[in-house]
């Protein structure tokens, strides 16, 4: 039985025995006619009823109304309003505190949506990718960094395991502060900093990984330590260079004007000369290591990039080069910057063949070029240089101003083609070719 059909009978029940005694005094008390004393029955029982039903509506239509209140809450809708809330009866305050309640949960809830808001808004644009893994190490949470380290959009990866996606290595227990790791990704090999943490979402536990790459930083940091260095060194040394020069183009002057045939004359001359000569050699040698600390912003415009690689191609003359043609682009850069970067590492590759013995005639340098569109992102130009030499002993110090292993050698040359290239907004890499011998350097600029 409903509440509502026991509260229609509680009324009926209450009003029963007074209705019963007038009947009964209507039908065999009083000296009434049938007319009337049906009339009045018939008055008497419908009131009755009447009576029960409407107690009975004014109990359940309040409880109807904070049933539908309770509902549209539920369903997240706090703009419904319950009538006739006053302050000077029970239902009255009833109806004003759900009416506050409400008020209480829409604020709560707009706050609430207002910082997930943020907090999304805050994942997606901060550059460090974040990966989120359940129980199963299935990836349920992914930032638009994290997208960008994997090559891949959300919609592709999610639940996919932690193995699937190569980060199995990198789940672990919490840390408190980050680790380095040297990962290889579709974005790129570099450093990363990596910081565990965990959280609870529906009563599942999470784990949480946070990826920032170092490299980049690292490299800006390293370069801005060497173009200081150069430019103290430079500026100290030339402070001694221009008076030595200056002094020693004085005395040579002064002694020419003033012949004389004592052997310590001519002695002198030539020590001034070798002054003078070592001077200029010196400050040449400073002056190619200043390019790293002045090397201008390029200046894009479309280079074809075809006639480009003809071009380099034609200038190396000691070992015939193969140009493996790719599809006719052009692209925004610096033809001038672009230029200096494939002379230098075709140089590379010429000297490296020739390392290894390779005759002049033979055509072991290739150069080329394509176009990659990596799955959820831009098109890119990739151009690599490949030579048959005995390939990289190790890549560790490549990239670090001054050091070379050629006899001669300024040790400036791959690191200002990387600043080059980075200044482009690409990539310079330089792996050992597999099958060896050789190694294969890789240009990517964006399209």
């Amino acid at each position: 039985m409903t509440h509502e059909r026991r509260i229609q009978l509680l009324a009926l029940a209450a009003g029963a025995p007074a209705v019963v005694a007038v009947l009964l005094i209507l039908w065999y008390q009083g000296n009434y006619t049938p007319k009337v004393q049906w009339t009045l029955t018939a008055l008497i029982t419908g009131v009755w009823l009447g009576c029960a039903a409407a107690i009975r509506e004014k109990v359940a239509s309040p409880l109807r109304t904070l049933a539908n209140l309770m509902e549209a809450m539920r369903e997240g809708d706090y703009s419904i309003r319950a009538r006739q809330a006053r302050d000077d009866d029970a239902l009255g305050d009833v109806m004003q505190q759900v009416n506050a309640m409400s008020t209480t949960l829409r604020a709560q809830r707009l706050g609430a949506l207002e910082a997930t808001t943020l907090l999304r808004k805050v994942m997606a644009e901060i550059d460090v990718a974040l990966f989120a893994f359940d129980p199963e190490q299935k990836l349920k949470l992914v930032n638009r960094a994290g997208e960008r380290v994997l090559g891949q959009p959300a919609e592709r990866i999610m639940n996919l395991t932690a193995s699937a996606l190569g980060l199995a290595d990198l789940l672990g227990d919490e840390t408190e502060a980050p680790e380095i790791v040297q990962k290889s990704f579709p974005a790129g090999t570099g450093r990363w900093g990596l910081h565990r943490g965990s959280f609870r979402e529906g009563g599942v536990p999470h784990q949480l990984i946070v990826l920032s790459d170092l490299t980049k930083t690292l490299r800006e940091e390293e370069l801005l330590a060497w173009q200081r260095l150069v430019r103290v060194l430079g500026h100290e040394m030339n402070n001694s260079l221009t008076p030595i020069k200056s002094i020693a183009g004085s005395l040579s002057l002064l002694l020419r004007r003033n012949p004389d045939g004592d052997e310590w004359r001519q002695d002198a001359l030539q020590g001034l000369d070798v002054i003078a000569t070592r001077s200029e050699s010196l400050s040449r040698f400073l002056g190619s290591y200043a390019r790293l600390a002045k090397l201008p912003k390029p200046t894009l415009a479309p280079v074809e990039i075809a006639g480009l690689v003809r071009r380099i191609i034609a200038l190396e003359t000691r070992l015939p080069c193969v140009m493996v043609e790719g599809p006719d682009i052009a692209v925004r850069a610096d033809n001038d910057q672009l230029e200096q970067v494939l002379i230098n590492l075709v140089k590379n590759a010429v000297d490296a063949s020739l390392e290894a013995g390779w005759k002049s005639h033979e055509k072991l340098v290739e150069v080329g070029w394509q176009v990659q569109t990596p799955a959820g992102g831009a098109s890119q130009l990739e151009i690599w240089v490949a030579d048959r030499g005995p390939g990289l002993a190790s890549t560790a110090n490549l990239f670090v101003p001054f050091f070379t292993t050629k006899p001669g050698g300024s040790g400036i040359g791959l690191v200002l083609a990387r600043q080059i290239v980075e200044g482009h907004g690409g990539s310079l890499t330089l792996t050992n070719r597999e099958p060896g011998p050789g190694c294969e350097a890789r240009v990517t600029l964006p399209v």
